[in-house]
Protein backbone atom coordinates (compact mmCIF):
# COMPACT_ATOMS: atom_id res chain seq x y z
CA UNK A 1 0.00 0.00 0.00
CA UNK A 2 1.63 3.24 -1.17
CA UNK A 3 2.33 5.88 1.46
CA UNK A 4 1.86 8.70 -1.04
CA UNK A 5 5.57 9.57 -0.71
CA UNK A 6 7.73 8.08 -3.47
CA UNK A 7 10.95 8.10 -1.46
CA UNK A 8 9.35 6.44 1.56
CA UNK A 9 7.79 3.78 -0.69
CA UNK A 10 11.27 3.00 -2.06
CA UNK A 11 12.67 2.63 1.47
CA UNK A 12 9.80 0.33 2.49
CA UNK A 13 10.11 -1.82 -0.62
CA UNK A 14 6.85 -0.56 -2.12
CA UNK A 15 4.92 0.80 0.85
CA UNK A 16 3.10 -0.43 3.95
CA UNK A 17 1.78 -3.96 4.29
CA UNK A 18 -2.03 -3.50 4.28
CA UNK A 19 -4.28 -4.11 7.27
CA UNK A 20 -1.60 -3.50 9.90
CA UNK A 21 -0.84 -0.93 12.62
CA UNK A 22 2.16 1.38 12.20
CA UNK A 23 3.73 3.85 14.61
CA UNK A 24 4.90 7.24 13.26
CA UNK A 25 6.95 8.89 16.00
CA UNK A 26 8.95 12.10 16.14
CA UNK A 27 9.45 15.40 17.91
CA UNK A 28 6.98 18.24 17.34
CA UNK A 29 7.66 19.78 13.94
CA UNK A 30 9.21 16.63 12.45
CA UNK A 31 6.35 16.20 9.96
CA UNK A 32 4.16 13.46 11.46
CA UNK A 33 0.88 15.16 10.56
CA UNK A 34 2.10 16.00 7.05
CA UNK A 35 3.13 12.38 6.44
CA UNK A 36 -0.23 11.16 7.73
CA UNK A 37 -2.13 13.52 5.42
CA UNK A 38 -0.14 12.35 2.39
CA UNK A 39 -0.99 8.77 3.34
CA UNK A 40 -4.71 9.53 3.49
CA UNK A 41 -4.75 11.67 0.32
CA UNK A 42 -3.14 8.79 -1.57
CA UNK A 43 -6.11 6.69 -0.44
CA UNK A 44 -8.53 9.35 -1.68
CA UNK A 45 -6.82 9.29 -5.09
CA UNK A 46 -7.34 5.52 -5.15
CA UNK A 47 -11.02 5.87 -4.33
CA UNK A 48 -10.67 4.50 -0.78
CA UNK A 49 -12.56 5.56 2.33
CA UNK A 50 -10.17 7.29 4.78
CA UNK A 51 -10.53 8.57 8.34
CA UNK A 52 -8.50 11.04 10.41
CA UNK A 53 -9.20 10.79 14.16
CA UNK A 54 -7.72 13.72 16.05
CA UNK A 55 -7.46 14.29 19.78
CA UNK A 56 -4.69 16.90 19.61
CA UNK A 57 -5.73 19.32 16.83
CA UNK A 58 -9.01 20.72 15.64
CA UNK A 59 -10.45 20.11 12.18
CA UNK A 60 -9.91 23.78 11.36
CA UNK A 61 -6.19 23.50 12.20
CA UNK A 62 -5.84 20.37 10.07
CA UNK A 63 -7.46 22.08 7.09
CA UNK A 64 -5.11 25.04 7.53
CA UNK A 65 -2.12 22.68 7.46
CA UNK A 66 -3.44 21.06 4.29
CA UNK A 67 -4.06 24.45 2.65
CA UNK A 68 -0.44 25.49 3.35
CA UNK A 69 0.63 22.56 1.14
CA UNK A 70 -1.95 23.33 -1.54
CA UNK A 71 -4.11 20.33 -0.62
CA UNK A 72 -7.84 19.94 -0.26
CA UNK A 73 -9.08 17.50 2.36
CA UNK A 74 -12.26 16.76 0.42
CA UNK A 75 -12.83 13.03 0.73
CA UNK A 76 -10.99 12.80 4.06
CA UNK A 77 -13.36 12.16 6.96
CA UNK A 78 -12.12 14.04 10.02
CA UNK A 79 -13.42 12.99 13.41
CA UNK A 80 -12.51 15.49 16.09
CA UNK A 81 -12.66 14.06 19.62
CA UNK A 82 -13.00 17.25 21.62
CA UNK A 83 -12.64 16.93 25.42
CA UNK A 84 -15.79 17.47 27.48
CA UNK A 85 -16.51 20.99 28.65
CA UNK A 86 -16.07 20.05 32.29
CA UNK A 87 -12.74 18.29 31.76
CA UNK A 88 -10.86 20.96 33.70
CA UNK A 89 -12.13 19.45 36.95
CA UNK A 90 -13.04 15.84 36.20
CA UNK A 91 -12.36 14.43 39.68
CA UNK A 92 -15.32 16.29 41.12
CA UNK A 93 -17.79 14.35 38.92
CA UNK A 94 -16.74 10.77 39.53
CA UNK A 95 -17.37 9.12 42.91
CA UNK A 96 -16.73 5.43 42.30
CA UNK A 97 -14.50 5.30 39.19
CA UNK A 98 -11.28 7.08 38.32
CA UNK A 99 -11.83 9.64 35.54
CA UNK A 100 -9.40 7.79 33.23
CA UNK A 101 -11.54 4.66 33.29
CA UNK A 102 -14.69 6.52 32.20
CA UNK A 103 -13.08 8.93 29.71
CA UNK A 104 -10.90 6.27 28.08
CA UNK A 105 -13.85 3.97 27.53
CA UNK A 106 -15.98 6.81 26.13
CA UNK A 107 -13.22 7.93 23.76
CA UNK A 108 -12.60 4.40 22.51
CA UNK A 109 -16.30 3.83 21.90
CA UNK A 110 -16.60 7.02 19.84
CA UNK A 111 -13.62 5.95 17.70
CA UNK A 112 -14.98 2.49 17.06
CA UNK A 113 -18.42 3.89 16.17
CA UNK A 114 -16.80 5.99 13.44
CA UNK A 115 -14.91 2.98 12.11
CA UNK A 116 -18.08 0.89 12.04
CA UNK A 117 -19.94 3.61 10.12
CA UNK A 118 -17.25 4.47 7.54
CA UNK A 119 -15.38 1.16 7.16
CA UNK A 120 -12.19 3.05 6.20
CA UNK A 121 -9.33 1.41 4.30
CA UNK A 122 -6.89 3.92 5.79
CA UNK A 123 -6.99 5.58 9.19
CA UNK A 124 -4.78 7.98 11.17
CA UNK A 125 -4.95 8.28 14.95
CA UNK A 126 -3.50 11.59 16.20
CA UNK A 127 -2.15 11.13 18.75
CA UNK A 128 -1.18 8.45 21.27
CA UNK A 129 0.03 11.12 23.69
CA UNK A 130 -3.58 12.08 24.47
CA UNK A 131 -4.60 8.43 24.74
CA UNK A 132 -1.73 7.91 27.19
CA UNK A 133 -3.01 10.76 29.35
CA UNK A 134 -6.52 9.34 29.31
CA UNK A 135 -5.23 5.89 30.30
CA UNK A 136 -3.55 7.22 33.42
CA UNK A 137 -1.19 4.23 33.87
CA UNK A 138 1.24 2.35 31.58
CA UNK A 139 -0.62 -0.93 32.07
CA UNK A 140 -4.02 0.49 31.11
CA UNK A 141 -2.41 2.32 28.16
CA UNK A 142 -0.77 -0.86 26.81
CA UNK A 143 -3.97 -2.87 27.22
CA UNK A 144 -5.89 -0.20 25.32
CA UNK A 145 -3.44 -0.13 22.38
CA UNK A 146 -3.46 -3.94 22.30
CA UNK A 147 -7.26 -3.93 22.21
CA UNK A 148 -7.21 -1.46 19.30
CA UNK A 149 -4.76 -3.69 17.44
CA UNK A 150 -6.91 -6.79 17.91
CA UNK A 151 -10.00 -4.87 16.82
CA UNK A 152 -8.46 -3.62 13.57
CA UNK A 153 -7.14 -7.05 12.57
CA UNK A 154 -10.48 -7.96 11.08
CA UNK A 155 -11.46 -4.53 9.79
CA UNK A 156 -9.33 -4.49 6.56
CA UNK A 157 -7.93 -1.13 7.66
CA UNK A 158 -4.35 0.16 7.70
CA UNK A 159 -3.78 2.41 10.72
CA UNK A 160 -1.09 5.00 11.44
CA UNK A 161 -0.61 5.88 15.11
CA UNK A 162 1.12 9.24 15.62
CA UNK A 163 3.15 9.79 18.77
CA UNK A 164 5.83 12.03 20.25
CA UNK A 165 9.16 10.31 20.79
CA UNK A 166 10.02 12.18 23.99
CA UNK A 167 8.48 9.62 26.33
CA UNK A 168 10.75 6.62 25.79
CA UNK A 169 9.35 4.46 28.57
CA UNK A 170 5.78 4.64 27.32
CA UNK A 171 6.83 4.49 23.65
CA UNK A 172 8.44 1.09 24.09
CA UNK A 173 5.08 -0.37 25.03
CA UNK A 174 3.73 0.50 21.58
CA UNK A 175 6.85 -0.60 19.67
CA UNK A 176 6.24 -4.22 20.64
CA UNK A 177 2.62 -4.13 19.44
CA UNK A 178 2.79 -2.41 16.05
CA UNK A 179 3.81 -3.99 12.74
CA UNK A 180 6.31 -1.27 11.89
CA UNK A 181 7.82 1.97 13.20
CA UNK A 182 8.90 5.09 11.29
CA UNK A 183 11.03 7.42 13.43
CA UNK A 184 11.32 11.06 12.34
CA UNK A 185 14.24 13.13 13.62
CA UNK A 186 15.08 16.81 13.44
CA UNK A 187 18.72 17.97 13.61
CA UNK A 188 19.91 21.47 14.46
CA UNK A 189 23.34 22.26 12.98
CA UNK A 190 25.22 25.23 14.40
CA UNK A 191 24.89 27.04 11.06
CA UNK A 192 22.32 26.71 8.30
CA UNK A 193 18.79 25.39 8.29
CA UNK A 194 17.42 22.47 10.27
CA UNK A 195 17.92 19.04 8.77
CA UNK A 196 15.58 16.10 9.06
CA UNK A 197 16.08 12.37 8.68
CA UNK A 198 13.97 9.27 9.20
CA UNK A 199 14.67 5.66 10.06
CA UNK A 200 12.64 2.48 9.83
CA UNK A 201 13.37 0.90 13.19
CA UNK A 202 10.96 -2.00 12.69
CA UNK A 203 9.09 -3.56 9.76
CA UNK A 204 7.88 -7.12 10.27
CA UNK A 205 8.14 -9.67 7.47
CA UNK A 206 9.51 -7.31 4.79
CA UNK A 207 12.88 -6.21 3.50
CA UNK A 208 13.54 -2.47 3.76
CA UNK A 209 16.40 -0.02 3.40
CA UNK A 210 17.87 0.33 6.88
CA UNK A 211 19.79 3.31 8.23
CA UNK A 212 19.02 7.02 8.17
CA UNK A 213 17.40 8.69 5.17
CA UNK A 214 17.25 12.47 4.74
CA UNK A 215 13.97 14.24 4.04
CA UNK A 216 12.57 17.75 3.76
CA UNK A 217 9.20 19.31 4.48
CA UNK A 218 8.37 21.44 1.46
CA UNK A 219 5.24 23.02 0.06
CA UNK A 220 3.51 19.93 -1.22
CA UNK A 221 4.56 17.56 1.54
CA UNK A 222 7.52 15.44 2.56
CA UNK A 223 10.31 14.78 0.06
CA UNK A 224 12.24 11.70 1.20
CA UNK A 225 15.70 10.88 -0.19
CA UNK A 226 16.55 7.18 0.25
CA UNK A 227 20.12 6.49 1.32
CA UNK A 228 22.33 5.67 -1.66
CA UNK A 229 23.45 2.03 -1.62
CA UNK A 230 25.88 1.56 -4.52
CA UNK A 231 25.79 -2.24 -4.30
CA UNK A 232 22.19 -2.18 -5.53
CA UNK A 233 23.35 -0.70 -8.86
CA UNK A 234 26.33 -2.95 -9.57
CA UNK A 235 26.79 -3.71 -13.27
CA UNK A 236 29.60 -4.41 -15.73
CA UNK A 237 30.39 -1.28 -17.77
CA UNK A 238 33.23 -1.26 -20.34
CA UNK A 239 35.75 1.44 -19.44
CA UNK A 240 36.12 3.04 -22.86
CA UNK A 241 38.39 6.09 -23.24
CA UNK A 242 36.87 9.49 -24.02
CA UNK A 243 38.58 12.74 -24.93
CA UNK A 244 38.92 15.70 -22.60
CA UNK A 245 38.72 18.12 -25.52
CA UNK A 246 42.49 18.80 -25.37
CA UNK A 247 44.87 16.62 -27.39
CA UNK A 248 47.79 17.45 -25.09
CA UNK A 249 45.80 16.62 -21.95
CA UNK A 250 44.68 13.35 -23.53
CA UNK A 251 48.35 12.45 -24.10
CA UNK A 252 49.25 13.39 -20.54
CA UNK A 253 46.44 11.16 -19.24
CA UNK A 254 47.40 8.28 -21.52
CA UNK A 255 44.50 8.37 -24.01
CA UNK A 256 42.12 10.62 -22.08
CA UNK A 257 39.59 9.76 -19.40
CA UNK A 258 37.74 6.45 -19.10
CA UNK A 259 34.04 5.83 -18.59
CA UNK A 260 33.10 4.63 -15.13
CA UNK A 261 36.13 6.28 -13.49
CA UNK A 262 36.66 9.32 -11.30
CA UNK A 263 39.37 11.95 -11.76
CA UNK A 264 40.53 14.33 -9.03
CA UNK A 265 41.77 17.74 -10.17
CA UNK A 266 43.73 19.15 -7.27
CA UNK A 267 45.58 22.44 -6.94
CA UNK A 268 45.56 25.97 -5.59
CA UNK A 269 42.81 28.45 -6.39
CA UNK A 270 43.09 29.82 -9.92
CA UNK A 271 45.31 27.09 -11.38
CA UNK A 272 42.69 26.09 -13.97
CA UNK A 273 40.82 23.20 -12.35
CA UNK A 274 37.31 24.43 -13.14
CA UNK A 275 38.39 25.46 -16.64
CA UNK A 276 39.66 21.95 -17.43
CA UNK A 277 36.48 20.42 -16.00
CA UNK A 278 34.32 22.74 -18.11
CA UNK A 279 36.35 21.81 -21.18
CA UNK A 280 35.64 18.12 -20.50
CA UNK A 281 31.91 18.85 -20.27
CA UNK A 282 31.95 20.73 -23.58
CA UNK A 283 33.81 17.82 -25.20
CA UNK A 284 31.07 15.47 -23.93
CA UNK A 285 28.34 17.76 -25.31
CA UNK A 286 30.05 17.88 -28.69
CA UNK A 287 30.05 14.05 -28.72
CA UNK A 288 26.26 14.21 -28.40
CA UNK A 289 26.22 13.34 -24.69
CA UNK A 290 24.94 15.19 -21.63
CA UNK A 291 26.99 16.64 -18.77
CA UNK A 292 26.10 18.09 -15.36
CA UNK A 293 28.09 20.52 -13.22
CA UNK A 294 27.23 20.72 -9.51
CA UNK A 295 28.78 23.99 -8.40
CA UNK A 296 29.21 24.62 -4.67
CA UNK A 297 31.53 27.62 -5.01
CA UNK A 298 30.53 29.48 -8.17
CA UNK A 299 27.26 30.88 -9.43
CA UNK A 300 25.91 29.91 -12.83
CA UNK A 301 26.36 33.48 -14.08
CA UNK A 302 29.98 33.55 -12.96
CA UNK A 303 30.64 30.21 -14.67
CA UNK A 304 29.20 31.47 -17.95
CA UNK A 305 31.17 34.74 -17.77
CA UNK A 306 34.44 32.92 -17.01
CA UNK A 307 33.91 30.44 -19.83
CA UNK A 308 33.21 33.19 -22.34
CA UNK A 309 36.40 35.00 -21.35
CA UNK A 310 38.58 32.01 -22.22
CA UNK A 311 36.81 31.00 -25.41
CA UNK A 312 34.83 28.01 -24.11
CA UNK A 313 31.49 27.87 -25.98
CA UNK A 314 29.34 26.75 -23.06
CA UNK A 315 26.39 29.03 -23.84
CA UNK A 316 24.96 27.06 -26.74
CA UNK A 317 25.25 23.78 -24.84
CA UNK A 318 23.42 25.29 -21.85
CA UNK A 319 20.67 26.51 -24.18
CA UNK A 320 20.31 23.08 -25.80
CA UNK A 321 20.31 21.29 -22.44
CA UNK A 322 23.43 19.24 -23.26
CA UNK A 323 25.12 20.80 -20.21
CA UNK A 324 23.20 21.37 -16.99
CA UNK A 325 24.62 23.55 -14.21
CA UNK A 326 23.16 23.32 -10.70
CA UNK A 327 24.23 25.89 -8.12
CA UNK A 328 24.31 24.23 -4.69
CA UNK A 329 24.03 26.04 -1.36
CA UNK A 330 26.18 24.06 1.09
CA UNK A 331 24.43 25.58 4.13
CA UNK A 332 21.06 24.17 3.06
CA UNK A 333 22.05 20.85 1.51
CA UNK A 334 21.83 17.41 3.10
CA UNK A 335 23.85 14.39 1.91
CA UNK A 336 20.69 12.56 0.91
CA UNK A 337 19.35 15.41 -1.20
CA UNK A 338 22.65 15.80 -3.05
CA UNK A 339 22.78 12.07 -3.79
CA UNK A 340 19.17 12.27 -4.99
CA UNK A 341 20.05 15.08 -7.40
CA UNK A 342 22.95 13.06 -8.81
CA UNK A 343 20.81 9.93 -9.18
CA UNK A 344 18.11 11.91 -10.97
CA UNK A 345 20.65 13.49 -13.35
CA UNK A 346 22.15 10.10 -14.24
CA UNK A 347 19.03 7.89 -14.30
CA UNK A 348 16.46 10.37 -15.61
CA UNK A 349 18.64 12.91 -17.41
CA UNK A 350 21.03 10.42 -19.08
CA UNK A 351 24.07 12.40 -17.92
CA UNK A 352 27.40 10.73 -18.77
CA UNK A 353 29.81 13.34 -17.34
CA UNK A 354 29.49 14.76 -13.81
CA UNK A 355 31.59 17.54 -12.27
CA UNK A 356 31.54 18.25 -8.52
CA UNK A 357 33.03 21.71 -8.04
CA UNK A 358 34.33 21.55 -5.46
CA UNK A 359 34.96 18.86 -2.87
CA UNK A 360 35.69 21.70 -0.43
CA UNK A 361 32.11 22.90 -0.81
CA UNK A 362 30.82 19.34 -0.52
CA UNK A 363 32.73 18.91 2.75
CA UNK A 364 31.26 22.18 4.02
CA UNK A 365 27.77 20.83 3.39
CA UNK A 366 28.61 17.63 5.29
CA UNK A 367 30.72 19.29 7.99
CA UNK A 368 28.83 17.69 10.89
CA UNK A 369 28.77 14.23 9.34
CA UNK A 370 31.56 11.91 10.51
CA UNK A 371 31.05 9.50 7.64
CA UNK A 372 31.60 11.87 4.74
CA UNK A 373 34.26 9.64 3.15
CA UNK A 374 31.92 6.65 3.20
CA UNK A 375 29.18 8.74 1.57
CA UNK A 376 31.58 9.97 -1.10
CA UNK A 377 32.76 6.40 -1.74
CA UNK A 378 29.15 5.25 -2.26
CA UNK A 379 28.55 8.21 -4.58
CA UNK A 380 31.59 7.45 -6.74
CA UNK A 381 30.76 3.73 -6.83
CA UNK A 382 27.22 4.50 -8.01
CA UNK A 383 28.50 6.77 -10.78
CA UNK A 384 31.10 4.18 -11.77
CA UNK A 385 28.45 1.44 -12.06
CA UNK A 386 26.58 3.69 -14.53
CA UNK A 387 29.67 4.37 -16.67
CA UNK A 388 29.77 8.07 -15.76
CA UNK A 389 32.96 10.10 -16.18
CA UNK A 390 33.26 11.84 -12.80
CA UNK A 391 35.49 14.86 -12.23
CA UNK A 392 36.15 16.02 -8.68
CA UNK A 393 37.73 19.39 -7.99
CA UNK A 394 39.67 20.01 -4.79
CA UNK A 395 41.28 23.33 -3.87
CA UNK A 396 44.44 23.07 -1.80
CA UNK A 397 45.10 25.48 1.03
CA UNK A 398 47.81 27.97 0.11
CA UNK A 399 49.15 29.22 -3.21
CA UNK A 400 52.91 28.55 -3.50
CA UNK A 401 55.19 26.33 -1.44
CA UNK A 402 53.87 23.75 0.99
CA UNK A 403 50.27 22.88 0.14
CA UNK A 404 47.67 21.19 2.30
CA UNK A 405 44.41 19.42 1.56
CA UNK A 406 41.30 19.79 3.74
CA UNK A 407 40.73 16.04 3.42
CA UNK A 408 42.79 13.44 1.59
CA UNK A 409 40.48 11.75 -0.91
CA UNK A 410 43.14 10.91 -3.49
CA UNK A 411 42.82 7.20 -2.69
CA UNK A 412 39.14 7.28 -3.70
CA UNK A 413 39.77 8.67 -7.19
CA UNK A 414 40.95 6.51 -10.08
CA UNK A 415 43.09 9.33 -11.48
CA UNK A 416 44.76 12.31 -9.82
CA UNK A 417 45.82 15.41 -11.77
CA UNK A 418 47.95 17.99 -9.94
CA UNK A 419 48.05 21.66 -10.92
CA UNK A 420 50.66 23.94 -9.33
CA UNK A 421 51.92 27.49 -9.43
CA UNK A 422 55.67 27.93 -9.74
CA UNK A 423 57.91 30.96 -9.82
CA UNK A 424 60.48 31.39 -12.58
CA UNK A 425 62.12 34.35 -14.32
CA UNK A 426 60.17 36.87 -12.30
CA UNK A 427 56.84 35.36 -13.34
CA UNK A 428 54.21 33.15 -11.75
CA UNK A 429 53.51 30.22 -14.05
CA UNK A 430 51.35 27.13 -13.92
CA UNK A 431 52.19 23.45 -14.33
CA UNK A 432 50.16 20.26 -14.70
CA UNK A 433 51.07 16.62 -14.10
CA UNK A 434 49.29 13.28 -13.68
CA UNK A 435 50.20 11.53 -10.44
CA UNK A 436 47.98 8.46 -10.67
CA UNK A 437 45.81 6.50 -13.08
CA UNK A 438 44.38 3.09 -12.25
CA UNK A 439 43.01 2.26 -15.69
CA UNK A 440 46.28 2.38 -17.64
CA UNK A 441 49.56 4.14 -18.25
CA UNK A 442 50.08 7.88 -18.32
CA UNK A 443 52.80 10.42 -18.85
CA UNK A 444 54.99 11.16 -15.86
CA UNK A 445 56.14 14.51 -17.19
CA UNK A 446 55.40 17.97 -15.81
CA UNK A 447 54.02 20.29 -18.47
CA UNK A 448 53.42 24.05 -18.47
CA UNK A 449 49.79 25.15 -18.46
CA UNK A 450 48.33 28.47 -19.49
CA UNK A 451 44.77 29.73 -19.80
CA UNK A 452 44.36 31.96 -22.86
CA UNK A 453 41.40 33.57 -24.66
CA UNK A 454 41.49 30.50 -26.91
CA UNK A 455 41.18 28.08 -24.00
CA UNK A 456 43.57 25.79 -22.14
CA UNK A 457 47.05 25.45 -23.67
CA UNK A 458 49.44 22.72 -22.46
CA UNK A 459 53.06 22.97 -23.57
CA UNK A 460 56.01 20.63 -23.89
CA UNK A 461 57.46 18.90 -20.79
CA UNK A 462 59.53 21.08 -18.44
CA UNK A 463 62.64 18.94 -18.79
CA UNK A 464 65.06 21.81 -18.17
CA UNK A 465 63.80 22.47 -14.65
CA UNK A 466 63.97 20.73 -11.31
CA UNK A 467 61.77 21.38 -8.28
CA UNK A 468 58.72 22.65 -10.18
CA UNK A 469 56.35 21.02 -7.71
CA UNK A 470 58.04 22.80 -4.81
CA UNK A 471 56.94 26.11 -6.27
CA UNK A 472 60.48 27.49 -6.74
CA UNK A 473 62.32 25.48 -9.46
CA UNK A 474 65.86 25.89 -10.77
CA UNK A 475 67.72 24.91 -13.89
CA UNK A 476 68.65 21.26 -14.04
CA UNK A 477 72.29 22.06 -14.68
CA UNK A 478 72.51 24.43 -11.72
CA UNK A 479 72.09 23.93 -8.00
CA UNK A 480 69.31 25.48 -6.01
CA UNK A 481 69.54 29.19 -5.36
CA UNK A 482 71.43 30.04 -2.21
CA UNK A 483 70.07 32.60 0.25
CA UNK A 484 71.64 36.05 -0.06
CA UNK A 485 73.77 36.98 3.01
CA UNK A 486 73.25 40.37 4.58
Amino acid sequence: MSTGIAGLDAILGGGFTPERLYLIEGVPGAGKTTLAMQFLLEGVRNGESVLYVTLSETEHELREIAASHGWSLDGVHIHELAPPHDSLDPDSHYTMFHPSEVELGDTTKRILDQVENLRPRRMVFDSLAELRLLAGSPLRYRRQVLALKQYFVGQQCTVLLLDDCGTTEHGLHVHTLVHGTVSLQQLHPEYGGDRRRLRISKFRGRRFASGYHDYQIETGGLSVYPRLIAANYRRDIPQQPVSTGSHELDLLLGNGLHRGTSTLLIGAAGTGKSTIATSCCIAAAERGERAAIFSFDESVKSLITRSRGIGLPIDRHLDSGAIVVESVDPAELSPGEFAHRLRHAVEEGNVTTVVIDSINGYLSAMQEDRFVLVQLHELLAFLGHHGVVTILISAQQGLIGQMQNPLDISYLADSVVLLRYFEYGGEVRQAISVLKKRTGGHEHTIRPLSITPEGVVIGEPLREFRGVLTGVPYDRDEGPAKPVSR
